[in-house]
């Protein structure tokens, strides 16, 4: 065989290598603390677009390495070619939970009034809530979201909350029984991105109000996580009548 017809099956072999090491390093470096969370995410990135390059590279490489030519290559040209496909797989399955929904990152059950981060904010950030534009995004993208009535005292709801926090695994930040707040941030499993979460509890007309506020601290978009942070705390406290 030609050396010009194998070489796009061996470039195929080494993207591929270099797609997986990237992924790797990305999504491993960012879960064990080696990097900080975006670095490792664009690393992961890089991976998945080297995985792309791969996937193109190998099915070039396959086509000059067909039966008729000889087999010379067609493994690296294999290599490439499926491993960029599970590359581009794993990316599609992780940004599924994001399809359809809006480049937000600031998700409350009272887009009117939304509580407000207090401890939090004495660490530095802008926790200001981003104003209507997000709020008439997330009702178009969130119809279901409000806030959660409790046949219980304020007090009791608080408490509630507290507990359906450490349920789901929040790092509690501040409690708060005179405000009726308390505030604690999430960890994501794989790059390690921290959400921060208020809730407020206030009367109610059958006993308390409880709202629920969740941000992203760092990108534009949150592939849907807030809102279903959202869902899986109302979740909890109502399981906890």
């Amino acid at each position: 065989m030609p050396e010009n017809q194998a070489r796009s099956a061996v470039l195929a072999g080494w993207l591929a290598v270099a797609c997986a090491a990237a992924m790797a390093l990305g999504a491993g470096g960012a879960a064990g603390g080696l990097l900080r969370n975006f670095v490792g995410f664009r690393i992961f990135l890089l991976g998945a677009l080297l995985g792309l390059a791969a996937l193109l590279v190998g099915l070039v490489g396959l086509r000059r390495t067909r039966r008729a030519r000889g087999a010379a290559g067609r493994g690296m040209a294999w290599l490439g070619t499926g491993t960029g496909l599970a590359a581009l797989a794993l990316v599609a399955v992780a940004a599924l939970p994001g399809r359809g929904v809006p480049t937000i990152n600031d998700i409350t059950t009272d887009p009117d009034d939304p509580p407000a981060f207090a401890a939090a904010a004495r660490a530095g950030r802008d926790l200001a809530y981003p104003g209507e534009d997000f709020a008439r995004r997330q009702r178009a993208a969130y119809p279901d979201l409000g806030p959660l009535e409790l046949p219980v005292p304020p007090a009791e709801a608080l408490a509630r909350a507290e507990r359906a926090a450490a349920a789901l695994g929040w790092t509690l930040v501040a409690s708060d029984p005179a405000a009726g707040t308390l505030e604690a941030y999430e960890v994501t499993r794989v790059f390690r991105f921290v959400d921060d979460v208020v809730v407020r509890v206030r009367p109610g007309a059958g006993g308390s109000r409880v709202d629920v506020r969740s941000k992203s601290r760092v990108g534009r978009g949150d592939l849907g996580a807030n809102a279903a942070r959202i869902r899986a705390f109302q979740e909890a406290l109502r399981a906890s009548d």
